[in-house]
């Protein structure tokens, strides 16, 4: 039973929405143009992460995070405890609720102590201003810190 809890934890430490999200929230600033996948041709990291794309933008998969999310703070909310929630299931939560709310992000969430702070790209201004509204939304969440910025236009 340790080990599964301790293998939980290890994975939700930081919450990416997409595989081109960077690979922590503090490791990317705003006007990087470093992503994890750099070396990839764009051909390829393409074509590595149109299917997690579509999943993510499919209303099955909203509804499935969804309901994640509810799960998870009735869980708190027995346990008594929403106020102070693990960091982990909070990055977890709110990655989940953008990848939802904006499937086309490719974002990093991290927490401490409550303090959610988001990173990446978003591609228009509204994705980016639903951002801190959105996190918010979790129970938990104290503040939120978004260093997410719009994604540049690609050019073909």
């Amino acid at each position: 039973m340790t080990g599964f809890l301790v293998l939980t934890i290890g994975a939700c430490t930081d919450a990416r929405t997409t595989a081109e999200a960077p690979t922590s929230a503090s490791s990317m600033s705003p006007n990087s143009s470093m992503s994890p996948s750099a070396s990839m041709s764009p051909n390829a990291m393409s074509k590595s992460t149109e299917p997690a794309k579509t999943d993510a933008q499919s209303d099955t998969r909203a509804k499935q995070l969804e309901a994640d999310i509810r799960a998870k703070e009735q869980r708190g909310n027995a346990m008594k405890d929403s106020a102070n929630r693990n960091d982990g299931d909070l990055a977890s939560e709110v990655r989940s609720k953008l990848e939802a709310n904006i499937p086309s992000g490719n974002l990093t969430v991290a927490s401490k102590e409550g303090v959610v702070t988001v990173s990446g790209t978003v591609t228009t201004p509204d994705q980016l201003a639903k951002i801190e509204k959105l996190a918010m939304e979790i129970k938990g969440v104290k503040s939120v810190v978004s260093k997410a910025a719009i994604a540049p236009a690609k050019t073909n």
